[in-house]
């Protein structure tokens, strides 16, 4: 198992075949590993990478700021199996060579902050008629019942939305270029532009 964090750009498509496919590009960042997490130590075993705060284009404004020359800007920690830690030595490059042969992968990210937004747009309800009289449009309908009389944890109703962890499996690769660090992965990717994706394979 290996691991990568890209930046999200935007989307594209690209032509394959007589046909055109939906492309997520992410901008791949210098990345070192910068330390191990022990059994012994820490109770997991886990890598930790960092992307080099030195390259100011990749850069992610939510990460920390004000660390010195030479630092990193974001560090994140992924498990590896013990008989895999020697493969990643501290102060070793993390590059998109890693993805030589690779036709699928695993991403994480958080998805996009909605605010708070009502039942319709949250669920997907599709609401009631709109004409003949109706008065419910867009309403919630019926929350509760005579017993309990009271609403049942898990109720879809309006509230919170958006800023959950996200996690998609088995998503084709499409473009590896690395010379521009540049990496394409086929449909949608969860999160605003500039957001950070954690990539496994």
């Amino acid at each position: 198992m290996a691991w990568i964090l890209a930046k999200k750009i935007e989307m594209t498509r690209v032509i394959k075949g007589n046909r055109f496919v939906p492309v997520t590009l992410l901008e791949i960042p210098a990345m070192k590993v910068v330390g191990h997490k022990t059994i012994e130590k820490d109770g997991y075993q886990a890598v930790a990478v960092g992307i080099c705060a030195t390259d100011d284009k990749m850069i992610v404004k939510k990460g920390k700021t004000g660390l010195a020359k030479g630092g990193f800007s974001i560090i994140r920690e992924f498990e590896v199996a013990e008989s895999d830690m020697d493969k990643f030595a501290v102060g070793n490059d993390v590059t998109l060579d890693l993805l030589e042969g690779v036709e699928s992968v695993q991403i994480t990210s958080v998805s996009k902050w909605r605010g708070f937004t009502g039942a319709m747009k949250k669920h997907n309800f599709h609401g009631g008629p709109a004409t003949h009289g109706s008065k419910f449009h867009r309403a919630l309908g019926s929350i509760g019942n005579r017993k309990p009389v009271r609403t049942h944890k898990g109720k879809k109703m309006h509230g919170h939305h958006g800023v959950d962890t996200v996690t998609l499996r088995e998503v084709p690769v499409e473009i590896v270029n690395k010379d521009a660090r540049i990496l394409g992965l086929r449909g949608p990717i969860p999160g605003a532009r500039n957001s950070l994706v954690s990539i496994v394979f």
